[in-house]
């Protein structure tokens, strides 16, 4: 019987198939994908007369998220043989299969008042049938773009039996003024670039802002006091609060526990540093490295039970990893050059992390014990990860060479594809992308 496959590629091997014409539509996502999905986004129908340019402005940010990943690929309307007319009539499977459209998705758009309403329907084209049943989104006017996101989260989930990554938001330090007098502060984007909203003014320098597990709450290193200090800051009405931490001279790097009770730091006493654990609601402490070197940049594997972080213990810089509640290390990074900012996936399997050699900075990852490393980027400056909420895509900062370098925040798919900037007015660095939105 013949069938459709999808061919990825991990070490250069064929993992898996996408469909067959009598089953289901599937995308199994190991590595590089070489052919993308074939996919048509017929403009959704308005079913109300100022719903027109909504419909349209949503199924085309539909398509920009799928095609933006590099996993799909959109029949443009030009090609179309059959017009959808009406949500509810029936799919001339046929005309789409004519023109080589593996999936089609297409919906309808309705508004009263404030109130928006997105109807949509998911099929595979070469089956013959639907994937999943319609869904009802409900939403204001003013955020079409996240019920857009959410439709194509429902999208890319079902063929490829992922989390969506589409409907997130990160947290950002932007940037503006010459490179030796840099302003800095917290801004908050959707993970395309979109809805900018500032969260601090400039008036200090702020570092390293991270998200809470469910998305409220940004820990960030501020130097209002002159002296790095970390605060806890509200994302609903950027109410803020200094962390209460273990008495010392300088505290930064901090990053929330899977739960997020819970914030790990790196604290410097007397010319040393090392990793902290502080309760946020009682404000107690406990050490967790001691060791004449400076270990930073701890993060938690996604179930809390082991620490990643970086320490020059060794004599360079390199990657180690110790139980969360501390005691002995492991060294997991042993590739020529220096290792920094090391962040878990959500996942579970890799742990991203900065590498810096022979005068490059590289983003790359690495299996938790340190094997199959794999460098993603090269640039003259490329440092901080962050991973997307299904641990597909890895955003990082990017900065260009010179007295007129610029920041930049940019993304790549975890297999070393699909490297692309993020547009963002300004310079911007050191992103963190949060969850899902609820």
């Amino acid at each position: 019987m013949m069938k459709r496959l999808l061919t990825l590629v991990l070490a250069l091997m064929l993992a898996g198939p996408l469909a067959a014409q009598n089953g289901p539509l599937r995308l199994t996502i190991t590595d590089g994908v070489i052919e993308p999905i074939t996919f048509a986004v017929p403009t959704f129908q308005a079913e109300t007369g100022n719903a027109g340019q909504l419909a349209n402005d949503i199924s085309r940010l539909v398509a920009q998220d799928l095609s933006g990943t590099g996993l799909f690929r959109e029949v443009p309307a030009t090609a179309f043989i059959s017009q959808v007319s009406s949500f509810a009539q029936p799919i001339a499977f046929a005309d789409w299969r004519a023109i080589n459209s593996q999936a089609l998705i297409t919906g309808a758009v309705s508004v009263s008042g404030n109130q928006l309403v997105v109807k949509f329907r998911l099929f595979d084209i070469f089956s013959g049938s639907e994937l999943g049943q319609g869904q009802q989104l409900v939403g204001t006017v003013e955020g079409w773009r996240r019920i857009a996101h959410k439709v194509a989260d429902a999208a890319y989930s079902r063929v490829t039996g992922e989390g969506g990554y589409f409907d997130s938001r990160v947290v950002f330090v932007s940037e503006s003024g010459p490179k030796d007098n840099r302003q800095k502060r917290l801004a908050i984007m959707d993970y395309d670039g979109a809805n900018l909203q500032y969260l601090t003014d400039s008036s200090a320098i702020v570092l390293a802002p991270r998200f809470s597990p469910s998305g409220d709450r940004v820990l960030y290193t501020s130097f209002e006091s002159g002296f790095p200090r970390i605060n806890v800051l509200n994302v609903a009405n950027v109410g803020r609060q200094q962390l209460q931490t273990a008495p010392g001279e300088m505290a930064f790097s901090p990053r929330f526990s899977r739960d997020g009770r819970q914030v790990i730091y790196s604290l410097s006493n007397g010319g040393n540093t090392d990793i902290y654990r502080s309760d946020l609601a009682t404000g107690q402490f406990t050490q967790l490295t001691s060791a004449p070197s400076i270990e930073t940049a701890p993060s938690f594997s996604p179930d809390g039970s082991q620490i990643v972080f970086e320490s020059d213990r060794s004599g360079t810089q390199q990657l180690y990893v110790m139980n969360a509640n501390g005691g002995e290390a492991r060294r997991i990074s042993f590739g020529v050059g220096r290792y920094g900012t090391p962040v878990w996936s959500p996942r579970g399997d890799l742990i991203a992390f900065t590498k810096q050699n022979a005068g490059r900075f590289h983003i790359g990852v690495m299996r938790t014990d340190g094997s199959e490393e794999r460098l993603l980027t090269s640039s003259f400056l490329d440092e901080g990860p962050t991973w997307s909420p299904n641990g597909r895509v890895v955003m990082f900062s990017r900065e260009t060479q010179g007295a007129g370098g610029v920041s930049s925040v940019y993304s790549v798919d975890v297999s070393g594809r699909n490297l692309k900037p993020v547009p963002v007015q300004g310079g911007s660095s050191d992103p963190s992308w949060g969850p899902l939105q609820p």
